[in-house]
């Protein structure tokens, strides 16, 4: 769906080059980020966010109790509508993510992701679950909170997808803090919801002119009551993060045939 706002193209082409400048610098910064801290590494991430917020004319509004950052990460649970989801996260909470494979490849965005360490899955291979499980343990233990979308693809915000459980067997093996977050994109004027973030049957470059080309949009990341991992067995947090995140955003679920042990990595005692 395109944006039908009052948006003359000079204003969106002044901010397309004023965000491409701002990805290219951030790219720039992220060849330095495995050289300081990580309480660094976190402040330049959240500044670049907002910044890119910023350009794009997103007013973000945060509510809920923002898990403390500790020796062991955290594992953040979201809905997924848009690419921007993961700017709004990282503009409020220093955080990692896992990624489908093709984000790689996009120009200037999937350089920076690579240089931030992002975890890419190929979706297609079962076997790559396991892997990026592994991963998500060592990056847990490192001290860095990572965002997992575990509806697996992009929807349009109007009901909420089957939350796959397979991404969380770190949780339950690192008995890590899972927090459930909620994200909602809504247009400034009236507070209805905004259909041109969804980033579903576009290109990455519609979507980001779509985006563009509203005067104004609101994005709203509610974080949820923490969810202890320990005792609990992976499709349990899932169902339970779907049901806080439902909940929150008044959103029916609509739920597939139910997963099969076969097609998930084995549990971990």
């Amino acid at each position: 769906m395109m944006a039908t706002t009052g948006v003359n193209k000079l204003t969106r082409y002044v901010r397309f080059i004023r965000l491409m400048l701002h990805i290219l610098s951030g790219v720039l910064q992220s060849f330095i980020l495995p050289y300081v801290s990580i309480s660094r590494q976190n402040q330049m991430t959240c500044n670049w966010a907002q910044k890119f917020l910023r350009i794009i004319r997103v007013q973000l509004s945060v509510d809920g109790g923002l898990p403390a950052c500790g020796p062991q990460g955290v594992i953040l649970v979201a809905n997924h509508i848009s690419w921007l989801d993961i700017l709004v996260i990282l503009a409020a909470y220093p955080v990692r993510f896992v990624a489908k494979a093709e984000i790689s490849t996009w120009p200037l965005l999937g350089r920076l992701c690579r240089n931030a360490e992002t975890l890419f899955i190929e979706r297609e291979k079962r076997s790559d679950t396991l892997r990026i499980n592994q991963q998500i343990d060592s990056v847990l233990k490192s001290g860095h909170s990572i965002v997992i979308f575990p509806e697996g693809t992009t929807g349009n915000g109007d009901v909420l997808q089957h939350f796959h459980a397979s991404l969380l067997q770190s949780a339950v093996t690192t008995k890590a803090l899972l927090c459930p977050v909620a994200i909602h994109y809504s247009n400034c004027c009236d507070d209805s919801r905004n259909a041109s973030v969804a980033y579903v049957n576009v290109t990455i470059l519609q979507s980001l002119m779509q985006i563009l080309a509203e005067p104004k949009i609101r994005a709203e990341l509610i974080f949820c009551e923490p969810v202890p991992s320990a005792d609990r067995n992976r499709r349990e947090l899932a169902r339970l993060a779907e049901k806080a995140i439902a909940r929150t955003l008044s959103l029916n679920v609509v739920h597939t045939a139910a997963e099969i042990p076969s097609d998930l990595p084995a549990e971990r005692m």
